[in-house]
């Protein structure tokens, strides 16, 4: 009898152990509070493919050993995407040398990326005499692979680079050649043998492909056997990253899912999102897009809320810092998603760093440093009331 008492004792001290252990269990975070995570439907065989990506992009950090630099920027991936978020300050990037469409002048002394790390024995990289330079705050990561399946046609069908509307907006595509290893997209439309590129501040990387790879090779000074050549000595040598790798990493940007809007029945949200249309805001920040036909079936056929139209955009001399990539101008910059941009705060230190160098501290500064074809969407917001102005800057915190 005494052991029995003993035995149901001890089952209801371990119960009770494990019941206040639930209470000491972290919570996930809501779908609508966090950056990271899948795109819903995946396979069994595409979920351990991003979760493979998911380890190689924020996991795995390079040294000397398995190839870094020996010039570079950063030892990972993610040390410059926090949580899949945009970056911060300490990890923005310098681009140099290239003023206009002829190209970049300064290649043969490290452009267009400055490797400003270097490993023991070497020496960083200087942004060399008369070369013009712009910083780049890193982007946030998700819903990329919906921006990649947008038709080149739609993309084409938002540009008007004539006004031929008269609305002072006249977005162009980037036209560009592709590298060696890329081929275009199915129904992609080419012109004179380029073709329309959509990702980072220029929009001078044609799809995920070519972006990782060269974040690979220009952050990290890692190669691979589609951009073989090393950054420091400029030879060709074996690759350092495997081709699997790559694609993991690929499919991991491709398939992190895109940003869920908080608080959209909110009243107050739904007002600031009238006065963001009725300022013109959404002539360039184009709420609804949708993706073609892909064979990841969790990314086909979608309508999504971006808040992009992928194009170029003359932002005014304010914004214009002497540099460029591909075709456009020095004063022209992509419009970038505003998907996430209340949560940017999450991995910039509990700040905002937004433009494309991170001068903006606040929503608001960044819309007053709009410039060029966003004058007038800036002076319509200037002409709001504080309330009105305060309801449009919470709609932009929901999404």
């Amino acid at each position: 009898m005494k052991k029995m008492l003993l035995f149901i004792t001890g089952l209801v001290m371990l119960v009770a152990l494990i019941q206040s252990c639930y209470k000491f269990e972290p919570v996930a975070p809501a779908d609508d509070t966090s950056l990271d995570g899948p795109v819903e439907g995946l396979t069994y065989q595409q979920s351990r493919q991003f979760l493979a990506g998911d380890v190689a992009f924020n996991d795995e950090v390079f040294t000397s050993q398995t190839g870094l630099g020996p010039v570079f920027v950063a030892t990972s991936c993610g040390s410059c995407h926090a949580g899949d978020g945009k970056g911060h300050p300490f990890t923005t990037l310098t681009r140099f040398g290239q003023t206009d469409s002829t190209g970049n002048k300064f290649l043969h002394l490290g452009g267009p990326q400055l490797q400003n790390r270097a490993l023991p024995g070497y020496v960083p990289e200087q942004i060399p005499a008369g070369a013009t330079f712009s910083r780049f705050m890193p982007p946030a990561n998700t819903g990329l692979g919906f921006l990649e399946l947008v038709s080149d046609a739609d993309i084409i069908a938002m540009a008007d680079p004539n006004d031929a509307d008269a609305d002072g907006i006249s977005g162009v595509p980037n036209w560009m050649a592709l590298p060696p290893y890329l081929s275009p997209a199915p129904n992609a439309i080419g012109s004179n043998g380029r073709y329309i590129h959509r990702f980072g501040k220029k929009a001078a990387a044609y799809n995920l492909l070519h972006q990782t790879v060269n974040a690979y090779n220009q952050d990290i000074g890692i190669t691979s056997s589609f951009e073989p050549m090393d950054v420091y000595s400029g030879l060709n040598i074996g690759p350092e990253v495997p081709d699997q790798t790559v694609h993991n990493v690929v499919f991991y940007l491709q398939t992190l899912k895109a940003p869920v809007q908080r608080t959209p029945n909110d009243p107050e949200v739904q007002q600031g999102k009238a006065y963001f249309i009725q300022a013109g805001c959404e002539n360039c920040h184009k709420q609804t897009l949708k993706t073609v036909a892909s064979g990841i079936a969790a990314l086909a056929n979608k309508t999504f809320h971006p808040y992009t139209d992928l194009l170029l955009h003359d932002m005014g001399p304010g914004l214009d810092d002497g540099y460029t990539e591909g075709n456009a101008k020095t004063y022209e910059w992509r419009t970038p998603p505003l998907w996430g941009l209340g949560l940017s705060p999450n991995s910039q230190g509990g700040q905002y760093f937004l433009m494309h160098d991170g001068r903006a501290g606040s929503i608001e500064e960044a819309i007053q440093l709009h410039g060029g074809e966003a004058a007038a969407s800036r002076n319509r917001f200037n002409q709001l009331n504080t309330t009105e102005r305060n309801a449009l800057i919470k709609f932009l915190k929901s999404l």
